[in-house]
């Protein structure tokens, strides 16, 4: 829970004695002789003082100021202060980005190591529980608990832990929730720990500490882990950053800036809301989604069972979709809609094909459920054609933004059929997550049980391959297909493709980022972040491999990165690539053919490859950017000189903090009214607060 005045005044909160504690010059470090220890806002740019002894720690300019995320999927410490502090209180603001299922947060007191401190804990099971936790070499016990408390993610909370003696309480904005007793730990610093979490913490403020041994006690040194520290930050990012549609689809206008009262604004609260809306002769020009929309075939009720409704290609594995059938939603002939949601409602169950269209908006909205295990074709994913949005049929002009995409059966967002002015941007688009009650573990867990109706699964998991449920759900959490730009080979209208893509975030995508066919493709200042597939992958030995191919199944990990065809064009420029394969490609066909070779250059694109960094283009000697498998041909765009749009592309070094932040890429990270959200030009960024100054349209 934060105000809008809370980053300014949260130092000065605590008490009058913390208030002139403010003035000293030792703010933000150790402070022995006062009541204050520690008040660390973080606005100094960086993480003074502060060791970060496992995960991805950075500081991120957010708006209003600065916090200190961490980032990884690890256990993650970040520890500060003096060994020898007893009892003290420790209060930090915490902000869950991600619980990644049932996971916790802790801020920590009396913190010896990453094996023995004290814990106040935000726990994400079952809606939300309170803990205070204990670690002794090695073991963790509850001390306290309270298992009905609501915890949200994208929320700020007030944690303080208080340890006094053998007392430890725990605080939650302010109020006390939880005390326990214990004697295990007697000293020790602070700690900032996320188990499997992603998190950011603000205003940490330690107080009346006192201390078993000497004053000039060094701080703690956590054992160092493995994890790759995260991005460099630019702590002006935010500031620069705006939101203004550009690219390919600059002077799209959508629906236009109508008010919620106007006979051609729809509120949709159902599947028949959404068919009335998009139905043939509809002069609807904003559809505003008002919550979570079901929209399996199954699940929809007969009202809705109509043009531009129509069942999709039948189920065939998964349990839940076995229930709720699969839709396919068709935006025909269309020209000036905005479809959009003030909340980042998500649509499950469902995709969409727009045909024919123009000026045609979608924003922040999150795509679900629509991603299946295959065995029909063997792991080739060749049957089912679900994508969650197809864009296709010469439609021109389409701006999706600030939306979320999760792991489909076949891709994410394609374009074809000579389709044009496509900005994709500040999106986010990612594999499973592979936590307890994941889809992909949803569907593993119905394989499991009942073996004998999945062949490849069972093979998989026979002694001829030897692969664990564990390995199974790694594996198949990667995203195979991200954006196909021109499905037909040779197509005569694929020289008219034009898509852009800027600041989105790819987590666990094998492929397609993008992959073009003739046309141009500009991509700048996105993150293509494989780190999980490449650990994916090491579970596939060689043995594995040799037996799954002998049968003809297909079940690996790949990594392609941007890729162009047919003599398409791509620039990749300013952009963050983690343990991507291949993550320059200019032909998938025959590398002898130069017909199907594609034109492809990256500039100024940091490619961390298993921990090490390489900065720089395409065009260098050695560069491990270089376009493969092709000779490559130079660079020049299709149809013109210069890109007819004008940007600006960010320092890529600070990107993945950026893309991550609070009001990074994705759905539901910007809290916007429903007005600001039909904007497409706005005067500067938003801040912490979501407020925006706008210009006209």
């Amino acid at each position: 829970m934060k105000s809008s005045l809370l980053k300014k005044c949260a130092s000065v909160m605590l008490s009058s004695t913390l208030v002139l504690s403010l003035s000293l010059p030792l703010l933000g470090h150790a402070h022995a002789d006062g009541n204050l220890q520690i008040s660390d806002d973080f606005e100094q740019g960086e993480a003074q003082g502060w060791t970060a002894g496992s995960g991805n720690w950075s500081v991120v300019k957010d708006g209003n100021g600065s916090t200190y995320q961490q980032s990884s999927r690890s256990e993650s410490h970040s520890v500060k202060g003096n060994a020898s502090w007893t009892n003290y209180s420790v209060q930090a603001d915490v902000y869950v980005n991600d619980f990644n299922g049932s996971n916790r947060v802790y801020v920590a007191g009396r913190y010896t190591d990453s094996n023995n401190f004290y814990a106040a804990s935000l726990y994400n099971k079952k809606d939300g529980a309170l803990e205070i936790r204990k670690k002794v070499k090695g073991s963790m016990k509850t001390l306290a608990t309270n298992k009905k408390y609501k915890l949200d993610t994208n929320t700020w909370y007030r944690v303080k832990l208080e340890l006094s003696g053998s007392e430890i309480k725990m605080y939650v904005n302010d109020q006390l929730e939880l005390s326990a007793t214990d004697t295990s730990l007697t000293a020790g610093a602070i700690g900032l720990v996320t188990s499997k979490t992603a998190a950011q913490f603000d205003n940490v403020i330690v107080s009346g500490a006192s201390s078993e041994g000497e004053p000039g006690t060094p701080p703690v040194n956590p054992t160092p882990g493995t994890e790759k520290p995260t991005p460099g930050v630019d702590h002006n990012a935010t500031s620069k950053n705006n939101y203004n549609l550009t690219g390919f689809s600059y002077g799209n206008t959508g629906g236009g800036n109508i008010a919620d009262t106007d006979a051609n604004y729809k509120k949709v609260y159902n599947a028949v809301d959404l068919n009335e809306a998009l139905k043939k002769g509809s002069k609807v020009k904003v559809i505003e989604i008002m919550n979570d929309l079901d929209l399996g075939w199954n699940e929809i009720p007969s009202a809705a069972k109509v043009m531009p409704f129509s069942a999709n290609n039948p189920v065939q594995t998964h349990p839940v979709l076995k229930k709720t059938g699969v839709s396919k939603v068709y935006i025909e002939n269309m020209n000036g809609v905005t479809i959009f949601s003030a909340n980042g409602a998500k649509i499950k169950h469902a995709g969409f094909v727009i045909k024919r269209s123009s000026n045609l908006i979608f924003r922040n909205l999150e795509f679900d459920e629509l991603w299946e295990w295959d065995e029909a074709t063997k792991g080739n994913y060749d049957k089912n054609d679900w994508d969650y949005v197809t864009i296709e049929g010469t439609s021109s002009k389409v701006w999706i933004d600030h939306c979320t995409f999760n792991k489909a059966y076949d891709g994410l967002v394609d374009v074809k059929k000579g389709s044009n002015g496509v900005t994709i941007s500040w999106s986010l688009f990612k594999g499973d997550d592979r936590s307890s009650n994941s889809w992909v573990t949803q569907q593993v867990n119905a394989m499991e049980a009942d073996k004998s109706s999945y062949p490849m699964y069972a093979y998989l998991r026979s002694s001829a391959v030897g692969m664990s449920k564990e390995d199974i759900i790694d594996i198949a959490a990667g995203q195979k297909k991200a954006h196909l730009i021109g499905a037909t080979e040779m197509a005569s209208d694929n020289a008219d493709l034009e898509v852009t893509l800027h600041h989105n975030y790819y987590l666990d995508i094998q492929d397609r980022m993008p992959r073009l066919r003739a046309g141009n493709a500009h991509a700048y200042n996105i993150v293509m972040d494989d780190a999980g597939l490449a650990r994916a992958k090491k579970r596939i030995t060689s043995d594995m491999a040799k037996a799954i191919a002998a049968k003809g199944y297909h079940f690996d990990v790949v990594g392609n990165g941007a890729i162009s065809t047919e003599n398409g064009a791509v620039l990749l420029e300013k952009s963050y690539l983690i343990d991507v394969f291949s993550p320059v490609r200019n032909n998938q066909k025959d590398p002898k053919k130069d017909d199907y070779t594609g034109k492809i250059k990256a500039e100024d694109v940091i490619f961390s490859d298993n921990g090490t960094v390489f900065r720089g283009g395409s065009e260098e000697a050695n560069s491990p950017l270089a376009p493969y498998p092709a000779k490559a041909k130079s660079f020049s765009w299709n149809g013109f000189t210069t890109l007819p749009y004008s940007y600006t592309a960010e320092d890529p070094a600070n990107l993945v903090a950026q893309l991550q932040a609070k009001d990074g890429a994705g759905a539901g990270k910007l809290n916007w009214s429903s007005e600001s959200w039909l904007k497409t030009v706005y005067n500067t960024s938003v801040t912490k607060n979501a407020i925006v100054e706008e210009d006209s349209e």
